[in-house]
């Protein structure tokens, strides 16, 4: 199920203005920027490119013609070119070996034609048989031509926000009080292994966003009606703190296995607790040292400052947070909405591989596929739970 939103963005309310109104939409625990938008903003155009290999120029041919004859400057300086051709085809056979295809054979046709036409054939290839694939190019530097391949984890442009307030209401319902035990060891692998940013903690994206809005709220000038909207960050702080004390604990890490072992069904939802805490374990079995991050994109250091800021670091739509419901969530989630839509891109797992005759390491995104799928199951688990919060707040 797939409980990401559309944003479509109207008129000139602020998050602050928000607060005078109740919820009119339901939230959702994922947000996805306006395709009219999300690439939009300080002249990007389009995705934020891996850093590449080596020193190696810009590619002087594309993949994004037709297998037809076409000719770029860097083509026609070395159409004649017999060490480009061989080049290009000894790092093909290198490429195709590691993927396991075969290659179109090209290269009695005429140059640049064959060069075109391998990279077309090589591309929709590779669409087929790798999942995450994303992009090939051809780069040239000093000393030889070689192919690059992008794998990327494409993410949607989804917020994946773990809401915590659902496992404190857990914890105080005597009969789910061992799903709320299975799901803090799933927390305490998402925090500790998988380092999932945790909303209490400062230096956070959501941290600072929550403490944005305090102060907006406790800056109106009514304080009657305000004070009943500063008691939701109250809430906000309370059961984070509580529930972080629970997270941070290493215990809940060292009982995952048994929790597991012990843990009996009783109905469809607690099917669903234990599917999930059974993928985390086995994600942490597979993976016990790999963080989310391992593969996020790092920008070059030579890059100016507003290069720097095209694109939205991963860490900002990736965390835990207080929960995914009510007017604090839809003020905070606006403001998140008109930050994001003033950057090009998202940052996403992404892998670069050069086929240059250097050994080729076996890097993946299988665990970027498989925690990102995990993470999808628990908010999605987390935002469908329904008890009366205010029960167990006091």
């Amino acid at each position: 199920m797939n409980y990401a939103k559309t944003n479509h963005i109207g008129g000139s309310e602020t998050a602050r203005g928000k607060k005078a109104k109740t919820a009119s939409r339901t939230a959702r625990r994922v947000y996805a920027l306006d395709a009219e938008t999300q690439r939009r903003g300080r002249g990007a155009e389009g995705q934020t490119k891996g850093g590449s290999c080596g020193n190696a120029s810009d590619g002087f041919l594309k993949v994004s013609f037709l297998p037809v004859l076409q000719q770029n400057k860097a083509v026609q300086a070395g159409k004649e070119s017999e060490k480009m051709q061989n080049d290009f085809y000894a790092s093909l056979d290198r490429l195709a070996r590691h993927y396991g295809i075969m290659p179109m054979a090209t290269r009695h046709l005429g140059f640049p034609y064959n060069t075109a036409l391998a990279l077309w054939d090589l591309q929709e290839k590779l669409k087929k048989s790798v999942g995450n694939f994303s992009e090939l190019r051809v780069l040239q530097d000093s000393e030889k031509t070689y192919l690059t391949s992008e794998e990327k984890y494409h993410t949607g442009t989804t917020l994946y926000y773990i809401p915590i307030q659902p496992i404190y209401q857990m914890l105080k319902a005597p009969k789910r009080k061992m799903n709320a035990q299975l799901l803090l060891s799933v927390c305490a692998y998402l925090y500790h292994v998988a380092g999932i940013p945790y909303y209490r903690e400062e230096g956070s994206y959501l941290y600072w966003l929550y403490e944005m809005h305090r102060e907006w709220t406790e800056q109106e000038e009514d304080r009657e009606e305000d004070e009943r909207y500063i008691g939701e960050f109250d809430k906000a702080e309370f059961i984070g703190d509580f529930i972080a004390q629970k997270i941070f604990s290493p215990k809940n890490l060292t009982f995952f296995e048994k929790r597991l072992n012990d843990f009996k069904c009783l109905n469809a939802f607690d099917e669903e607790c234990l599917d999930i805490a059974k993928n985390a374990f086995a994600l942490f079995a597979d993976y016990p040292n790999e963080s989310i991050f391992r593969n996020a994109v790092v920008q070059d250091g030579d890059e100016d400052a507003e290069t720097e800021e095209e694109s939205i670091s991963m860490e900002k739509y990736i965390s835990f947070i207080s929960h995914t419901r009510g007017w604090l969530y839809e003020s905070i989630e606006e403001s998140i909405n008109n930050e994001f839509n003033e950057y090009g891109a998202m940052d996403e797992p992404t892998i670069i591989k050069c086929f240059d005759g250097n050994e080729l390491t076996e890097d993946s995104l299988d665990f970027e596929s498989r925690l990102f799928a995990l993470l999808d199951d628990m908010c999605a688990l987390l935002y469908n739970y329904k008890s009366n919060e205010d029960e167990y707040y006091n």
